[in-house]
């Protein structure tokens, strides 16, 4: 008997990205019912979803071509208090489905009685009697009767015990708890834009209310809640994870950077390290009180205290909102950047304090950005870009992700490694690089590449480098027909 699931349970089961599902959906191969996919469609468009007849019951979790065992073994798994909180719910609930089907069982037995007695008394001779028990006979023997058991549902269910879904509301959103991450943590690392302060339990920023399901305590919190809140279901979502296999929260979520607010933190250097000759990685790292609230793809300013004025100079950050404490930005060799020249010199060491302000910038995804993503970076614009790249697949909503990154110098594709391994683990995910001394004529270049191989798909496009780069980049993709709300630019330095 088909089961239904949602989307995003949908694609852990047959472990595909869900921009996949969400691409078939949008095309009609797959048909929704109040957002719900059944399983028997799953398997009808992924077969490979099969148990293995080994008839032994270790390995009823094997798939044929891809071990969902294996799966499950890679995933961090929760606490035993965790675990054994989600079990205990999925025992009460089959407890009451057993009680029900005990009951319509004994409903249904009484009512052939019922009608062999009638049958009976009406001696034998009313049709309508007769066809009445032999339909209930039937559809009794049907039901008793030995079924095939629903692989994606055997899945369905231990996917429930060692990860949790969770829907926000009134978003709609969805993400999966996973091993012992909080329902920050787990929302973060699903590209949520959830509202937070300190990530340790000070500040309360981070309420949300359970309206459907149960959370555990998973840190000490230092904040208070009121009875009032207890009362109506209100939990730090830093200091709680998913009690039940399902959970719907109630909680505001940013729309945009306008919703960001311009924070100063002092932070650590962490690491500074030569990614290639030009171009030098430095590692921030915020305290745990106070840690960096950012949308991908924006830019912060770095100060180092050194005279009246100091030394400050505008950055993008490079890596994901998801860890919001390690902050890293790719800076180039330049002679009118101060920060650059000192970092390049050595005199900028572990431990040494940078101040950041910010978050600045608007060069973020689009909500609900549902489009193939085209990126386009040059040099160093490639920071920005790998923010919103590493957002893109937290999001897991993109059908598919290309990525095309022009060097105007000797070094510039100095995470060429990243790029080939994202292209090696990501089915979605595509990249090619190229080279121009010129950011202009590289980007004609660019844009002609781009029409040749992708024009012809609804993409949307983000675009960063220098400004040469960037305005004839956008330009040539505008008059070829691209809409203005579909180009996504950043000039950066």
């Amino acid at each position: 008997m088909a089961q239904w699931v949602t989307v995003w349970r949908a694609a852990q089961l047959v472990g595909v990205p869900r921009g996949v599902l969400q691409q078939r959906v949008r095309s009609g191969e797959i048909a929704l019912a109040d957002g719900l996919i059944s399983t028997e469609t799953l398997l009808a468009l992924y077969p490979q979803a099969q148990l293995e007849e080994s008839g032994m019951l270790e390995r009823v979790v094997q798939i044929r071509d891809e071990s969902f065992g294996k799966r499950l073994r890679e995933r961090v798994l929760p606490s035993q208090e965790v675990m054994a909180q989600r079990l205990f719910r999925q025992s009460q609930e089959l407890a009451d489905v057993q009680r029900h089907l005990q009951r319509y069982h004994a409903l249904v037995i009484a009512l052939r009685d019922r009608l062999r007695e009638a049958q009976t008394q009406a001696g034998g001779g009313d049709p309508r009697l007769a066809a009445l028990q032999r339909q209930l006979n039937d559809g009794l023997a049907h039901a008793l009767a030995t079924e095939p058991v629903d692989v994606l549902d055997v899945m369905d269910d231990l996917l429930k015990v060692v990860s949790a879904q969770v829907t926000v509301r009134p978003s709609g959103r969805q993400f999966t708890v996973e091993g012992h991450d909080s329902l920050l943590q787990a929302g973060m690392k699903a590209g949520l834009k959830l509202n937070y302060g300190c990530g340790n339990g000070s500040c309360g920023m981070c309420k949300v209310r359970v309206t459907d399901g149960q959370v555990v305590r998973c840190m000490h919190s230092d904040y208070a809640l009121s009875e009032p809140e207890k009362a109506h279901g209100y939990v730090l979502a830093c200091a709680h994870t998913a009690g039940s296999s399902e959970l719907t929260i109630e909680t505001l979520e940013a729309s945009g950077p306008d919703d960001i607010p311009v924070q100063q933190i002092v932070t650590s250097v962490r690491a500074v390290r030569a990614l290639a000759p030009d171009t030098m990685l430095l590692h921030l790292q915020t305290p745990r009180s106070h840690r960096l609230r950012f949308l991908a793809g924006q830019w912060v300013t770095l100060g180092l205290a050194e005279g009246e004025q100091g030394v400050r100079a505008d950055h993008p950050v490079a890596s994901c909102p998801c860890d919001d404490r390690n902050l890293h930005f790719f800076v180039p060799r330049s002679a009118n950047d101060a920060l650059a020249a000192r970092l390049f010199a050595g005199a900028v060491k572990p431990g040494d304090a940078v101040t950041l302000w910010g978050p600045q910038g608007r060069f973020v995804l689009a909500d609900d950005e549902s489009h193939p993503l085209v990126f386009a970076a040059c040099d160093t614009g490639f920071a920005p870009v790998k923010s919103l790249i590493e957002h893109a697949l937290s999001l897991d909503a993109a059908p598919s992700i290309t990525l095309f990154w022009l060097a105007t110098r000797a070094d510039g594709h100095f995470l060429a490694n990243q790029c080939r391994a994202w292209s090696q683990a990501l089915d979605p995910f595509e990249y090619s690089l190229s080279t121009h001394d010129d950011p202009g004529t590289g980007a004609s270049q660019m844009a002609a590449a781009i029409r040749a191989d992708l024009f012809d798909i609804d993409c949307a496009f983000y675009i960063a480098g220098p400004q040469a780069f960037v305005s004839t980049l956008s330009a040539e993709l505008a008059a070829a027909g691209v809409p203005a709300s579909q180009l996504h630019a950043e000039v950066t330095s």
